[in-house]
């Protein structure tokens, strides 16, 4: 009550000073009214005694504009604009409390509910129609201008608090800048985000990257003191901020360990407030909080013929780019312009290569459905091909027979997504292609064979004309070794009949037998003479 009282004066203050000032200015003008009359009447009595002399110009009336300099008005502006911040201020108390009211809501519907799935059947059968517990919205609304509140359930529930600091250096135009941002994230014990906040850091918090992750502990707290929470964990990324927050580490630099005092005065002003150690990943929402901080300061307006528009600058090319034109990677959140990607990741393809962030020393991934925006759909559809081989196991890589299809799919995949169509597929090699949707034989690697086995299969023509069926003729022809771990084909060019598989299996590419422990375990030999010496002039030769 005594806020509101304090806000009524204030607001009647500045009416009556609204008041007597333009009083002050209406009894201006009409004394400069007063002269100018006295004025015109002076120069009238003069001009009539004295017809010879030269006619002074005197227009008279109110003064032309530039005359003088108007604090009248600049005064006017600037209770206006004061009592505009009041209101606002006004409006944001308000919007607090109703956030505040539903936290308290949601926190006392959460209890209730966990009562009630508590309460054994029996029990609720006979007294469920009269078990409840309303909420009471003059309780919350009054406990929650409490510091902390001692009935509010806000005050008694646990929160989590993630926040991150970032400093980077950055292109505006042709200037390079640096500049830090903060992202708050507040979080009910389930992890769903209850409030959100991007802030903009100043020169003296974005010194060193340290100084910044501190400040946005510290702004992360002070939003955990508005909403009244009076037990919180705060979640810190850093394993040096860690050490020096729960005081293991004393810091080094003044202006760190001052920022490390504040934020230990802060955790006094909660029932309970400790830091607890998670990887970046698990910050990626505050990450990008931070980053969209510091991307609102280094954007600059320009008119176009389409209207107003934001550009920034492209750290690569740096070229002034509207800003839908700027691909921001997943995971760093660094900003490119579409071309300077284009290029980048086409590149890395072409190499045989999976695309990172170009920014350099980050290893962030490009996702490639995010690259769609600047790919051509088919060099899309590679680049995820590429990505789906490199995670599956070259034992486990299953493709579909069939020449149009070809998709690429894992044995555990296959065999799960069989089993939703074909009865006995823990006994049979015959799987459903999870693209086209046709039956073919993994053990064959052929269209399904349905009145064959797969023995019987093997030794009639079609087998041999098939593609595996070719293959193996040609192996044998050509003396290939097959693996026995992943199929796959291997020819010996030169060098040790010490075979290394890509799928790491070792053997003996004249026999076949396995290598245990870097040993043969067969009586082969281990080289022959001729293919040394065609290594020995391969390598001369080059």
């Amino acid at each position: 009550m005594a806020a509101i009282e304090d806000d009524d004066d204030v607001s009647v203050i500045l009416e009556e000073q609204r008041e007597e000032i333009m009083a002050a200015k209406t009894l201006a003008q009409d004394h400069d009214l007063a002269f100018n009359l006295q004025m015109q009447e002076a120069l009238a009595v003069s001009r009539a005694a004295h017809t010879s002399s030269p006619t002074l110009d005197f227009t008279g009336g109110e003064p032309e504009e530039g005359d003088g300099f108007d604090y009248t008005s600049l005064i006017l502006e600037d209770i206006a604009r004061v009592d505009q911040e009041r209101r606002d201020r006004e409006v944001g108390v308000q919007e607090m409390k109703r956030l505040k009211v539903d936290l308290d809501r949601r926190i006392h519907d959460q209890r209730f509910a966990k009562e009630i799935m508590n309460i054994p059947d029996a029990d609720w059968s006979k007294d469920g129609d009269f078990f409840h517990k309303p909420y009471s919205l003059e309780e919350a609304s009054s406990s929650a201008n409490k510091v902390p509140p001692p009935f509010s359930a806000i005050g008694f529930e646990s929160f989590r608090v993630y926040c991150k600091g970032l400093v980077s250096e950055e292109m505006i135009g042709e200037t390079r800048v640096t500049v830090g941002g903060v992202g708050v994230a507040l979080c009910d014990s389930s992890d769903i985000l209850i409030w959100e906040v991007a802030k903009v850091l100043g020169a003296d918090e974005s010194k060193s990257p340290q100084i910044a992750e501190l400040e946005a502990i510290l702004r992360a707290l002070d939003e955990a003191l508005t909403f009244d929470l009076g037990r919180v964990t705060f979640f810190i990324d850093d394993f040096n901020l860690f050490n020096y927050v729960t005081g293991r580490v004393e810091p080094r630099q003044s202006a760190v360990a001052t920022l490390v005092n504040k934020v230990a005065l802060l955790q006094k002003k909660f029932s309970y407030c400790q830091p607890s150690l998670l990887t970046r990943n698990d910050v990626k929402f505050v990450f990008k909080l931070a980053r969209d901080a510091i991307v609102s300061q280094i954007k600059w307006p320009e008119e176009t013929s389409k209207g107003k528009t934001f550009k920034e600058t492209c750290v690569i090319c740096y070229e002034g780019i509207t800003v839908d034109k700027m691909f921001s990677v997943d995971g760093c959140f660094h900003r490119f312009c579409f071309s300077c990607m284009k290029q980048h990741v086409e590149v890395k393809l072409l190499g045989g290569k999976t695309a990172t962030c170009p920014s350099d020393g980050c290893k962030s991934e490009v996702k490639m459905d995010c690259c769609a925006k600047f790919l051509d759909p088919k060099l899309v559809e590679v680049m995820i091909q590429r990505k789906k081989e490199g995670s599956i196991n070259v034992s486990d890589k299953v493709y579909c027979p069939y020449p149009k299809c070809s998709e690429l799919m894992a044995k555990a995949e296959v065999f799960e997504y069989t089993k939703q169509f074909f009865v006995g597929t823990e006994q049979s090699p015959a799987r459903k292609c999870m693209k086209c949707g046709l039956f073919f034989c993994m053990q064959c690697k052929v269209p399904w064979h349905y009145k064959d086995t797969c023995d019987d299969f093997s030794k009639s023509k079609r087998y041999q004309n098939a593609g595996d069926g070719m293959l193996k003729s040609l192996a044998q022809s050509k003396r290939w070794r097959q693996c026995i771990r992943c199929n796959n084909m291997v020819e010996l060019a030169f060098g040790c009949y010490h075979i290394t598989c890509r799928c790491g299996y070792e053997f003996c590419y004249t026999c076949g037998a396995e290598w245990k422990n870097k040993k043969a375990t067969c009586a082969c030999p281990i080289w022959n003479e001729r293919n040394i010496i065609r290594e020995t002039n391969v390598n001369r030769r080059r």
